[in-house]
This record gives structure tokens, C-alpha cells and sequence, in this order.
């Protein structure tokens, strides 16, 4: 250990405690803001608030009475790479040699009656970047770190609107489809506003985003969890419709909207209980499980009437109210979320349009020196044997051909010489 390192664990050491730390994105309201106070309630998190206003996420933290000793807020445009890189760094000196435990990809904006896109600092469409291209990144910056931790998390907020297999998503015009990433493939900059090339339509992209974020849970789990130990899992708390979320619909909307999803579909659920669920996810040990779709409460009810009101809409249903600690179970997710092809380009482009670096993946293999001698003079022979295969006759083409005999020289002059000494 150098001085350098035993100074930063002092550091942390005094600053954090045996205490967890957590980023959550999108902490100064809604969701985010109750999910912090939840975390901050048990007294076993140091939470970072990653927000764009720090004044407001400030203003916010002395209302909810945020103990200022283990809460940071830190300063985080999602709008913007630059901030991503930025708000890494920024991190990285904060915390010393403490790794990071949890990482809540929360915040997120809805844009649904725009007739046109916005841009984002680097011309992207907003909501694709916010939610999900500079998500992307930030886990991409961070991987490593959580690897450090005893039992890492990364947490993605999804949404029913991106599984086409429900009512919510499935059911209601524009249905999330990222098609054959055209748009994506196509660079995805101004004017490309969609990721399956086609026109711009608000509701669409937001949609789009949210499977873009529990497909990239997948992909994460698939390709890193053995190798990391990190639990890459993806959550639906239900339709907050009160939430600020919806605060570029109509008026007539947020005024309506919640008291259809409270009395009718028996889907709403308050800003307090779904963070609580999203508390949930990143706290309980159950939910240390790689790979999984969380949800609540089973399936949307029909009939309601007279009981929805006797109990003020808490019916169980598909994310709706109520419950409790014990009502998550793991959720299924459509066809879409699954396909493996899509997954692997959407990962692909979106590592060339933000720049994200990951570790090379690999399964654990066994640290025995004997299998590891066995294995280096198994992949010797195996060599030579496929060398010989390569060699130049009528129907072959592959180019090994052409340079078989000064691998073979140079393969046999090594091995030797690594026998020698």
C-alpha cells in the first residue's frame, strides 16, 4: 500500500463510517426524493443526490430534514456528457478509497405533446439522453468502483410503457419500438431525433428510452454480473400520476389522470409508497438477485367500482397500491426487452455515440496453478494441431494459410524457450 492509498482510506474511514454509499440520479423530487429520504431514514446510507438545480436539491434536503453528514449533494446534468465525465471525477475525489455500493438510475424527463424534439448540449433528443444515453455512461464510469463493494447494485428505473406484453405499454398508441436502431445505427443526431430513424413523437421516444434502460439491465447482468458480483436488475413501482414527471402534460391531464388510475385502473400509487419500493430494490437483501424485473402486487383488477372507493383506491394490482415489503415478486417482460440481437447493437452504438469504456467481459475461471500449467500446454498443442489444419491446399481460403509457417516458427521458439528457463 502506498501513503497516497493508506490516506484515503483514512479519509474514508472518518467520512462515511461502515456505512453504504449510494448515487441516485434524480434525488430533488418525485421518485428520487423519496427514495433518498428512505435510505437516509435507516441510517446505513451515505446518499449522494446527483441533480442538475443543487439550490433546489439543497432546499429540499432541509425541508425532508436530510442529516447533512451523510447526505452530499453533488452536481449532475444528465443533458450533457461532459457533465456525466465530470460528475465521475467529482466523485471519485469525494469519496476517497470508499467504493460505491448502489447506483439508482432515476431521474428521467417526459416530453410527451412536443411536436418537435429538443436537443440536448450534445445534440441528441433530450429524452433519450437524459434517461437513457447518459445513464449509459455513468454506469459505463462506474462499474468498476461497484466492483470494490461487498454487494453492489445497480438500479434502473423502467416503466410499464416499455413492455409491450401489458396494457400499459402494449395497449396505448405509440407502443415502444426500437425497430432495427436505423436511427441509432445512423449516428442519432440532429434532425435523427428517434432510435428507429422515423419521425419525432414524444410519448414514442420516452417509451423507447424506458426499454432501451431494463433491456440494458439485461445485457448488464448477462455479460458482467459473475464476473463483477454486481446485481444489475431493473424496477416498475407503479404509475406515480401525480408525479412531476407528467408536468408537461395538459392541464386537464394532471388534473384527471390520477383519479382514473386511483378509482378505475386501481394502478396509482403515491411518491411515498414507490419509493419505498425503489428503497426496497436497493436495500433488501432479497433484492441482491442479478437479472430481475421488479414489480409489485400481481395484475391490474377489473370491477372495481364501490370497493375502489370504499378503500380509497387501495386495491391490490400490476404496480398498483398496497401491499407491502412482501407483495415484490419478479415480473415477466416482453419479447422485446429479451431479444438478444437488438440488445447487442443497442449496447454496441450506444458505446460509439457516448464513448463509454467497458471492462472486457469474461467468466471467473479457476485460480489452481495446475490448471492454469495444464491450460497454457492445452492451448500449446491445440494450437499446433489447428495450424496444421490451416495449412495451404486446394479449398482453403482462410488468410492463417499465408502465415502458417512463421506462426509455427515463432510459436515453437517461444514455447521452448519459456521450457528452458
Amino acid at each position: 500500500p502506498t501513503v497516497k492509498g493508506i490516506m484515503q482510506h483514512r479519509e474514508a474511514a472518518a467520512k462515511f463510517g461502515n456505512k453504504k454509499l449510494v448515487v441516485i440520479t434524480g434525488a430533488s423530487s418525485g421518485l428520487g426524493r423519496k427514495t433518498a429520504r428512505a435510505l437516509l431514514q435507516t441510517g446505513q446510507y451515505h446518499v449522494v443526490g446527483a441533480v442538475r438545480d443543487l439550490a433546489k436539491m439543497e432546499t429540499v434536503a432541509e425541508i425532508d430534514g436530510f442529516n447533512p453528514d451523510n447526505f452530499t449533494p453533488m452536481h449532475l446534468e444528465l443533458n450533457s456528457f461532459d457533465s456525466v465525465h465530470k460528475f465521475c471525477s467529482d466523485l471519485e475525489r469525494f469519496k476517497a478509497a470508499k467504493p460505491l455500493d448502489r447506483l439508482i438510475c432515476n431521474a428521467g424527463i417526459y416530453q410527451p405533446s412536443l411536436p418537435y424534439p429538443k436537443w440536448s448540449a450534445d445534440d441528441h433528443e433530450q429524452q433519450m439522453q437524459v434517461n437513457y444515453l447518459s445513464h449509459f455512461l455513468l454506469v459505463s464510469k462506474l462499474i468498476d468502483d461497484l466492483t470494490c463493494a461487498p454487494d453492489p447494485r445497480v438500479i434502473l428505473v423502467g416503466s410499464v410503457t416499455g413492455n409491450d406484453n401489458t396494457v400499459g405499454g402494449g395497449g396505448v398508441y405509440p407502443v415502444a419500438d426500437l425497430k432495427q436502431l436505423e436511427g441509432l445505427k445512423a449516428g442519432f443526431k440532429n434532425p435523427i431525433s428517434m432510435f428507429d430513424g422515423y419521425n419525432f413523437d414524444g410519448a414514442k421516444a420516452y417509451k423507447d428510452s424506458k426499454l432501451c434502460l431494463m433491456m440494458l439491465s439485461n445485457l448488464l447482468h448477462d455479460k458482467y454480473n459473475k464476473q463483477t458480483g454486481i446485481a444489475f436488475s431493473s424496477i416498475y413501482p407503479g404509475c406515480i400520476a401525480d408525479s412531476p414527471l407528467f408536468r408537461e402534460k395538459r392541464a386537464w391531464f394532471r388534473k384527471y389522470f390520477p383519479v382514473f388510475m386511483k378509482y378505475i385502473t386501481g394502478g396509482y400509487v403515491s411518491e411515498e409508497e414507490a419509493g419505498m419500493r425503489l428503497f426496497q430494490v436497493a436495500h433488501d437483501p432479497r433484492c441482491s438477485k442479478s437479472g430481475v424485473y421488479w414489480s409489485w402486487n400481481g395484475g391490474p383488477r377489473e370491477g372495481r367500482g364501490a370497493s375502489a372507493l370504499e378503500q380509497d383506491g387501495q386495491i391490490l394490482g400490476g404496480g398498483g397500491a398496497g401491499g407491502g415489503w412482501d407483495s415484490i415478486y419478479e415480473n415477466d417482460q416482453s419479447d422485446k426487452v429479451h431479444n438478444k440481437e437488438t440488445a447487442a447493437d443497442l449496447f454496441k452504438h450506444s458505446s460509439l455515440i457516448t464513448g463509454a469504456q467497458w471492462p472486457v467481459p469474461h467468466q471467473p475461471k479457476s485460480p489452481c496453478p495446475t490448471l492454469k500449467v495444464v491450460g497454457a500446454v492445452t492451448a500449446f498443442v491445440n494450437g499446433k494441431e489447428e495450424l496444421k489444419r490451416m495449412k495451404a491446399m486446394p479449398g482453403t481460403v482462410g488468410s492463417a494459410a499465408r502465415v502458417m509457417r512463421t506462426t509455427t516458427s515463432v510459436a515453437d521458439g517461444v514455447v521452448l524457450g519459456s521450457i528452458g528457463r
